[in-house]
């Protein structure tokens, strides 16, 4: 499937629209958006940002909402496989769609740092206008523990969400668009779960190379659902 996915990249990518393009769909040309929820999380959860997008003048079928992973365990979700395959496809057909040649990545949690293991996978980081990353690890979850003395779950594991896993080294220093923003809280029930929420003396949620980082007294979903506008004006 991946082979089949990255094929499907090279191709689409090759005939994107690009402004005033015949591929382009009517309304305003703006770039398409992929929304990626957390883990064991659903489309549902961005519908504030939907919301959001939409006001700003974001075309309902410019925003694609991959529906990824288990529902019901979620220890056993990870970075890799068959959680990668809808997020992938949602990148794909956003990038093929947009009016601009560009895309917005909006990713919550284990969303964040999945799009951005995506993106860097499949080479798409050029094709990225904003990225956001909203209560992600991308330095990793104290939680799990440090590889390869981890926690033995998939979510905490080589392609999961230890310090210092292969996903997080991975992960560091690379670009995921041409601008990063984080969305954070030293309030967050998650990232901050054992009491401490940096890695290295930097918050976990932020990323290396990000224009600007911003933090609210919120917990994990509250950052999601409670910085709609923010979100929507950092991509627009």
């Amino acid at each position: 499937m991946r082979s089949v996915l990255c094929f499907g990249l090279v191709a689409l990518l090759g005939a994107a629209a690009l402004p005033g393009s015949a591929n382009a769909q009517s309304g305003p040309c703006v770039d398409s958006v992929v929304l990626v929820h957390g883990n064991t999380g659903r489309p549902s959860d961005f519908d504030n940002t939907v919301s959001a997008l939409r006001a700003r003048g974001v075309p309902a079928n410019r925003i694609f909402r991959p529906d990824w992973g288990s529902k019901v365990c979620a220890a056993c979700n990870d970075h890799s496989g068959s959680e990668e395959v809808p997020v992938e496809q949602a990148l794909i057909d956003a990038a093929a769609l947009s009016c601009t040649g560009r895309i917005d990545v909006i990713g919550h949690s284990m969303g964040a740092t999945l799009a951005a293991r995506v993106i860097q996978r499949v080479g798409l980081a050029s094709r990225v206008d904003g990225f956001v990353g909203i209560a992600g690890a991308f330095r990793g979850l104290r939680s799990c523990g440090t590889y390869p003395f981890n926690v033995p779950s998939s979510t905490c594991g080589a392609h999961g969400l230890s310090l210092a896993s292969p996903l997080i080294n991975g992960l560091a220093g690379r670009r995921f668009g041409s601008r990063m923003f984080s969305i954070k809280s030293f309030s967050d029930q998650v990232v901050c779960v054992t009491g401490i929420c940096t890695v290295g003396g930097i918050h976990s949620s932020q990323i290396s190379g990000e224009a600007a980082s911003y933090t609210f007294v919120l917990g994990h979903f509250g950052l999601l659902t409670g910085t709609a506008q923010l979100q929507a004006d950092l991509v627009r």
